[in-house]
């Protein structure tokens, strides 16, 4: 059984940080590429971060470009999403991925998904 678990979400200042870990079991961690996506209340769900299988290949939202990294320990069957100097349209819930189609950016494409991290940026 395939296990994503988010955590790391919190309350935090506008400008400060925080760091969401998401850990996976039952798959091959390492041929998956691993995606964060984040959703509001009312909104879509969005697109935040993706990273390869061997971490050579990284994306980023515009929206988030220059303040948050997307990072992976296949060691540790881990993905990390640090996001720094956050904004309170940062707020959502946060939503960790895995994906067996390469490189991809594109929800549906999406194999598997975990339950969520709050986030909340109060300004």
């Amino acid at each position: 059984q395939v296990q994503l678990v988010e955590s790391g979400g919190g309350l935090v200042q506008a400008g400060g940080s925080l760091r969401l870990s998401c850990a996976a079991s039952g798959l091959t961690f390492s041929v998956y590429t691993m995606g964060w996506f984040r959703q509001s209340p009312g909104k879509e769900r969005e697109f935040v971060a993706a990273i390869s299988r061997g971490s050579a290949l990284i994306y980023l939202a515009d929206s988030v470009k220059g303040r948050f990294t997307i990072s992976r320990d296949n060691a540790k069957n881990t993905v990390y999403l640090q996001m720094n100097n956050l904004k309170p349209e940062d707020t959502a819930e946060y939503y960790c991925a895995a994906a067996s189609r390469r490189g991809t950016t594109y929800s549906p494409d999406y194999d598997y998904w975990g339950q969520g991290a709050p986030v909340t940026v109060s300004s």
